[in-house]
């Protein structure tokens, strides 16, 4: 049994989409980051670093309980437990790992700027809206090219570093993008949501959380 301590988040999304893919059971536990749940000693003992997701696995290594925080980290875990989604061929097995990488230093944390400035800052700031607009759709940019060259992002197999990014090109709407202009990522992005699997895992709602 996986133990998820996750939020309604695009970081918290991946790691439900993954254990919907892979078919492991798991428990959701919600960690409201509005009330400052992430601050709390218990959650602290399993992410020192106040951040969500984090799970614990009871069957670990060795059998014995075991906890990870860092999603991208997570999700390389589960994919190494089950034999899905990260290819033992070593080529493929970087390739996914590198675009894994690159949502990880590059999607996450600029489109988190974008929405942040663009949609929930208290003040308009021209400077970093514009600075973090621009670096987003440079993003995008970067990823039609590579959709245009492969099926998915790692190459010609589904992966972890799809199922990494997909949550956060979810919220498209929140970096006031139109993906029609990157009609490559729209292509994935609606292959993407298609997937029985992903429409699960987007769908499922922490303890105490809204849908």
């Amino acid at each position: 049994m996986i133990d998820l301590y996750t939020w309604n988040t695009p970081n918290g999304r991946k790691i439900m989409v993954m254990l919907e893919e892979i078919g492991l059971p798991y428990r959701v536990h919600g960690v409201d980051i509005n009330k400052n749940d992430q601050f709390k000693p218990d959650f602290l003992r399993i992410s020192p670093n106040n951040k969500i997701p984090a799970i614990v696995d009871s069957d670990g290594p060795g059998g014995t309980p075991y906890s990870l925080f860092e999603s991208g980290v997570i999700l390389i875990y589960l994919a190494e437990k089950t034999g899905k989604l990260l290819s033992q061929d070593a080529r493929r097995r970087m390739d996914t790992i590198q675009w894994l990488m690159f949502q990880m230093a590059s999607v996450g944390p600029m489109f988190g700027q974008a929405h942040h400035f663009l949609r929930f800052a208290p003040e308009k700031v021209p400077y970093a809206m514009k600075r973090y607009s621009d670096e987003t759709r440079r993003i995008y940019g970067v990823m039609h090219n590579r959709l245009g060259e492969s099926p998915w992002l790692a190459g010609p197999d589904y992966s972890i570093a799809d199922i990494a990014t997909y949550p956060w090109v979810a919220r498209y709407e929140f970096q006031e993008v139109k993906l029609e202009e990157f009609p490559n990522v729209k292509r994935w992005f609606d292959e993407m949501g298609a997937r029985p699997a992903v429409k699960k895992g987007m769908a499922v709602v922490a303890e105490g959380q809204k849908s």
